[in-house]
């Protein structure tokens, strides 16, 4: 049954007497009345790699429904009359469920009952939808690796919802269209159940004809739908003044009379306990729903004995004040706890887009920023609704940062995967390498290359985990080939490596023995070309023996390069013979060359001795490190010499001086 009064006033209204209506209305802030919020998860995409199923919320499923085209104007006074939907019962429906709910709620019932229901489906649908390409998405990344491009499948009966929508949004539009001639067409049945209701009074049927025509135009009344907001005061006011008429006025039996009264006392008694039920209902919005149809159901209630006029009314209305004022008491504490909330909002959205703006250079970075965001969806989730005019706005600030935040991820990682790829053709190329290398039997060059490519692989950075196993094994395969092949082969040769142990002791016992002043230099070539030309010797011998063997070879040189300054000095002793005295020039150009040549030698020294400390901090340097050092000692053994001759140079010059005074 549908009834004037479901336009947008809420009515605390009574019949003050048995054919007086008065009308006390109280006009609802209808911005006060709590948006259904629509909560958000993010997930990104990209993410995250980034970013796990989570219990989707209002929020998402609204977005991605009116994402979906699945979105309505204004609620009009009809919808908002309706029975409010308890989502419960959709909690644990599939998507096939709900759809065919749609399809038997829009053949079966009128279009302006339906917004709630719709409402409600279209949410706990896009809840399942939402959860099910999330878990998609999952997989997909899974499968193909982080930041891999993901296409969700068409899902029929998200067609089918959308389809079904479409007939429900057109049959919507068209009652809406209409709905002002509707109203104007009541309006006209309604004034002539009024003129039938005049012709009674003089009306010459039997009693029980005429009273059956009074029950049947009271019927007609209540099924007649709304009319014009502006007309409903003034058509009441005209009905029941004939209603009243019709019970004084009509030749009616006084027990027919006092029966109808005592039943209209009656009903109106138990809307005056419903409405005091109401008063501590669990709910005070449905409370208050309620009281309007209670309200409806007062005005349809006949009169009753005046003396019970009064104290029903004021009974009836005490209860509708109190709901009333709860129901703006509940408003008030909502809308300041939906202020409260717009705030908190509003500081998760600026820590979201706070990280929505930062330079992130490295996966760490990207994962840590990534759980720094779930944890604030998470905080998201745990709030209340703001308010209706803010809701959508806050909403849609945050899911933009968290869009912008997992778009630069998923660009991160597009990157990434194409460095992925590249690394893997780097690998791929090292494999081929390693390959070629597995059976050769240049042991010693082919070792320096295998080593060398391990040492590249490591420098390359990771592949898709995809390739990851695959391309290692094989590597490692061709290299664990090479090695067992040179472990078998240099097992065979331990009995040539003792043999060439004995034939390097003996070398170094000769050369120890030998004269080096008869052969000089190339005597130790000689021994250094023998020492070549003998194989390897066991490896724990090796490090001992070449010592010995440096010992020996070295002390040699010393010999010599001991018998080679006294030449040199004695040639220089001779050329400084050859010139004049003191101002000879060619003297002090001597002496200036070898000065500048100490300060040349100091300064090489300087800087080799810096480079021992640089060297000592790399692996494998040992023998570069002894190269140097070799070479610091000979150039400090040159510039003791040096100096040395600077010195005859100056004695020189002082006897020179002495002679001539």
């Amino acid at each position: 049954m549908t009834t004037e009064n479901s336009n947008l006033t809420t009515p605390v209204e009574s019949v003050g007497n048995a054919d007086d209506v008065q009308n006390v209305t109280m006009t609802v802030d209808q911005s006060a009345e709590p948006a259904i919020e629509q909560n958000n998860e993010e997930q990104t995409a990209a993410e995250q790699p980034v970013v796990d199923v989570a219990d989707f919320t209002e929020e998402d499923a609204e977005l991605d429904a009116e994402q979906a085209g699945l979105s309505l104007d204004e609620e009009t006074a009809e919808e908002q009359a309706a029975e409010e939907v308890d989502k419960n019962d959709l909690g644990g429906k599939s998507k096939q469920e709900l759809v065919d709910m749609f399809a038997n709620l829009l053949e079966n019932e009128p279009v302006q009952t339906l917004r709630k229901s719709v409402e409600a489906i279209k949410i706990a649908f896009y809840k399942l939808h939402r959860a099910e390409v999330d878990a998609a998405r999952k997989a997909f990344e899974a499968a193909e690796g982080e930041g891999a491009e993901f296409t969700p499948q068409v899902d029929a009966l998200e067609v089918r919802l959308k389809d079904l929508f479409k007939v429900y949004r057109q049959r919507r539009d068209e009652y809406i269209a209409n709905l002002d001639q509707i109203k104007e067409e009541n309006l006209k049945i309604k004034l002539s159940i009024i003129e039938e209701l005049k012709e009674l009074v003089t009306s010459d049927e039997t009693l029980n004809n005429t009273f059956a025509k009074f029950r049947e135009l009271q019927q007609r009344w209540k099924d007649t739908g709304v009319v014009p907001q502006a007309k409903v005061k003034d058509l009441w006011e005209t009905y029941n003044l004939h209603v009243e008429n019709f019970y004084n006025f009509i030749k009616i039996n006084k027990e027919l009379r006092d029966l109808d009264l005592k039943k209209n006392y009656e009903q109106k008694l138990s809307l005056c306990e419903q409405a005091e039920a109401l008063m501590v209902a669990p709910s005070i919005v449905d409370a208050f729903h309620k009281l309007q149809k209670l309200h409806d159901e007062w005005r349809e209630t006949g009169p009753v004995a005046n003396e019970y006029k009064e104290s029903l009314w004021e009974r009836f209305k005490a209860a509708s004040s109190r709901i009333n004022k709860l129901h703006q008491e509940y408003f008030e504490e909502l809308k300041q706890e939906q202020l409260k909330n717009l705030e908190l909002k509003r500081e998760l959205c600026e820590k979201t887009e706070a990280l929505a703006e930062q330079p992130y250079t490295s996966r760490k970075e990207w994962n840590k920023s990534s759980e720094k965001l779930l944890e604030i969806q998470k905080i998201w989730r745990t709030i209340g609704f703001a308010p209706k005019k803010d809701n959508t706005r806050i909403y849609d600030r945050f899911r933009q940062a968290c869009d912008r935040f997992f778009e630069a991820k998923r660009e991160f990682y597009a990157g990434v995967k194409s460095e992925m790829e590249h690394n893997l053709q780097l690998k791929q190329e090292i494999c081929e390498a390693a390959e070629a290398l597995q059976n050769s039997e240049d042991w010693k060059h082919a070792t320096d290359e295998i080593i060398a490519l391990q040492a590249k692989w490591k420098s390359i950075g990771t592949v898709s985990r995809r390739y990851a196993d695959q391309v290692w094994k094989r590597f490692r395969s061709a290299c664990d080939k090479f090695f067992e092949r040179k472990a078998q082969h240099f097992a065979s040769v331990e009995g040539e490596y003792e043999s060439n142990l004995k034939q390097k002791l003996a070398l170094i016992e000769e050369i120890s023995a030998a004269d080096v002043n008869a052969g000089g230099y190339e005597l130790i070539k000689e021994y250094q070309r023998r020492w070549s030309e003998i194989g390897y010797v066991p490896i724990k011998h090796k490090e001992s023996v070449q010592k010995r063997y440096k010992e020996a070879v070295d002390a040699m040189f010393a010999v010599l390069r001991g018998s080679e300054r006294d030449r040199s000095m004695n040639r220089f002793k001779e050329r400084l013979q050859s010139m004049k005295g003191a101002g000879d020039k060619r003297m002090r150009n001597e002496r200036e060359r070898l000065y500048n040549k100490v300060r040349q030698m100091e300064q090489d020294i300087a800087l080799l001795e810096n480079n021992i400390g640089f060297f000592s901090k790399s692996k494998n340097a040992e023998a570069m490190i002894a190269d140097i050092k070799e070479k610091i000692a000979k150039s400090k053994r040159e510039l003791q010499d040096t100096i040395e001759k600077i010195r005859l140079i100056d004695s020189r010059s002082e006897e020179t001086a002495d002679s001539k005074e």
